[in-house]
């Protein structure tokens, strides 16, 4: 029996010198682990095994990430996931589809408008709880927050889908809530010469489709150029619908310091809607 203990322990300390961490020891010697580190405590590791171990350590929590994690958070990041659709969730999804951006491991948004950035933050809070980053770009007014949570960015981007298909048959309130969304963000009002239309843009010509046919659910007609990749609203009683069905936002602002503006000063969308319906001629 002594021999047996004896030839234990000249194992763990040559294991040890080898560079065997108290882990690959333990498998060896069948030994527990208070045990094997009473033979092993005063022999310290070399730089080189510290080095291996580290590398190690650091595959195994890639390959976490990569292969078990699949858009899960971490232990206490979990957020909530509401199931069924509300005005707030159809807001949010909108606008991250539209002026935001959903990416693989968050949610950002951007905009000049406060009034806008306020209110993403707040549905924000009450649906999931969560606090956004932010940052301000004083150069162009611009406002950014972000959400940066795997489980977050998974969920948006299986809404941003499944909202396409949703929307189509959603109530004229739900549709409403999409469509201000859409031109909030994409959106303009304008008058050049004797035109006047609301023009929306957006690269993704499936949703150009989208926004043409909800907005016939407001007896609302429009066009979809292709070449241009934008929505156009034109005549007097489309304007007329549109402000009254749909509209701008209060307090979204045009940026007057783009070079193509028209404007040339700092004016409420739904105020310029406003002024080219009061233009047509009695």
């Amino acid at each position: 029996m002594e021999k047996t203990s004896c030839s234990i322990i000249k194992k763990c300390r040559e294991l040890r010198r080898r560079g065997c961490t108290l882990n690959k020891i333990i498998e060896n010697t069948n030994l527990s682990k208070t045990t094997a580190y009473k033979y092993i405590y005063d022999i310290p590791l070399s730089s080189k095994a510290k080095e291996e171990i580290k590398k190690e350590a650091t595959k195994r929590i890639i390959k976490f990430n990569l292969e078990e994690r699949k858009g899960k958070c971490v232990p206490g990041r979990i957020i909530r996931k509401p199931k069924k659709w509300t005005a707030e969730l159809i807001f949010l999804t909108a606008h991250f589809m539209f002026d935001g951006e959903i990416k693989k491991v968050s949610c950002v948004y951007q905009n000049r408008s406060l009034f806008l950035i306020n209110s993403i933050k707040k549905n924000m809070k009450t649906l999931f709880g969560l606090t956004p980053y932010y940052k301000f770009y004083e150069k162009t007014g611009v406002h950014r927050i972000s959400y940066h949570h795997v489980e977050l960015a998974n969920y948006f981007k299986s809404k941003a889908q499944k909202i396409k298909q949703y929307i189509r048959r959603a109530s004229l309130v739900e549709k409403k809530i999409f469509l201000r969304a859409f031109f909030d963000d994409e959106g303009c009002a304008y008058k050049y010469k004797n035109n006047r239309k609301i023009r929306g843009y957006q690269n993704n010509l499936e949703i150009l489709n989208l926004i043409k046919g909800l907005l016939k659910n407001f007896d609302i007609e429009s066009k979809v150029d292709v070449k241009y990749k934008e929505i156009v609203i034109s005549k007097k009683q489309n304007l007329i619908n549109f402000q009254n069905k749909i509209n701008f936002s209060k307090k979204i602002y045009i940026n007057p310091d783009r070079k193509n503006s028209i404007w040339k000063q700092k004016l409420e969308k739904r105020k310029i809607l406003d002024y080219l319906i009061n233009s047509y001629k009695k």
